[in-house]
């Protein structure tokens, strides 16, 4: 179904959206699939959101932008996220991301509109993560831009209090109990402000968050507390020495989320790694000039190594 069709916002090549949904694990996954207007195969980049995400949380400036420089882009929501199938809603799994990423690829692959052998991976903050991990298991994969990543579960859990985590061991113990006695899912906030408690409550979280969040969206600030448990032992920096594409590594000097330091050593792991440190904070790279000038540098890499 056409969704969309225009000048881009750069003012450059016309551009169409298109619904491309794919099945993961049997479950329906919402997709678009932005094709530049002109360009016959267009080399493609699969793109996803991060922690409690959407793909119309802020992505869609990355997939035009992109567009706009010849490439398609299919932007996708994980498996209980967005107009994606699946429950209990806003369900954070790592490791059901990772599969829906494989099958997102899979079902990129095999478009008739796009060239799926010249195939790139985009992710920001935990799905920054995410593309690392599957560059180092895929093979095939041209190129790998990593936004302000998330790459070790323990180094991020380590940047909060003894007391924070002993709550949310607290609160994930709480939901599987319930989930093994076949109940709704306890819930958590994703984020809060600073002295409640929330998967996210640094003082740049919420309204940093917010910024992404459209006015009219239904998305629900809570997902189930069993995260809470499984953050520590995500650790894509175990990755990094496989993944043989290029990869660009653009990270926030002042995260207040995801240690700078942590993101130099898996840089420094990746055999053909550009490492960006940006003086700014976790969500300032989503907006303004900051965006213009991020997004510019990543389209410039993607096509390099797509052409």
């Amino acid at each position: 179904m056409l969704l969309d069709s225009g000048e881009s916002e750069e003012g450059g090549v016309l551009m169409t959206r298109i619904d491309s949904d794919f099945y993961s694990m049997g479950l329906r996954c919402s997709a678009w699939l932005y094709l530049p207007d002109g360009v016959a195969r267009p080399p493609v980049v699969v793109m996803a959101h991060g922690f409690a995400g959407q793909k119309d949380f802020g992505l869609e400036p990355y997939a035009e932008h992109f567009a706009d420089r010849g490439m398609a882009v299919l932007l996708f929501d994980y498996r209980n996220f967005g107009g994606s199938q699946g429950e209990p809603r806003n369900l954070v799994n790592p490791w059901r991301h990772l599969a829906d990423w494989k099958a997102a690829i899979s079902h990129t692959r095999y478009l008739p509109e796009v060239d799926g052998s010249r195939l790139a991976l985009w992710g920001t903050s935990f799905s920054g993560g995410h593309v690392v991990v599957t560059a180092a298991q895929v093979p095939g994969i041209r190129a790998v831009v990593a936004q302000v990543p998330f790459v070790d579960g323990v180094a991020t859990t380590m940047q909060f209090s003894i007391p924070y985590q002993i709550e949310g061991l607290y609160h994930g113990i709480k939901d599987l109990f319930r989930l093994a006695a076949g109940k709704s899912p306890h819930t958590v906030p994703a984020v809060a402000e600073p002295g409640t408690f929330a998967c996210m409550n640094t003082p740049d979280a919420m309204e940093g968050y917010y910024t992404l969040v459209p006015a009219d969206s239904p998305m629900k600030n809570e997902v189930p507390a069993r995260i809470c448990l499984m953050v520590s032992a995500y650790r894509p920096v175990w990755f990094a020495r496989r993944v043989g594409c290029p990869v660009l590594l653009m990270y926030a000097k002042n995260d207040s989320l995801i240690p700078p330091e942590a993101v130099e050593r898996m840089g420094a792991r990746i055999p053909r790694a550009e490492v960006v440190g940006l003086p700014v904070g976790h969500f300032d790279v989503y907006t303004g000039d900051l965006f213009r000038e991020v997004v510019e540098r990543q389209a410039g890499f993607l096509a390099m190594h797509l052409s």
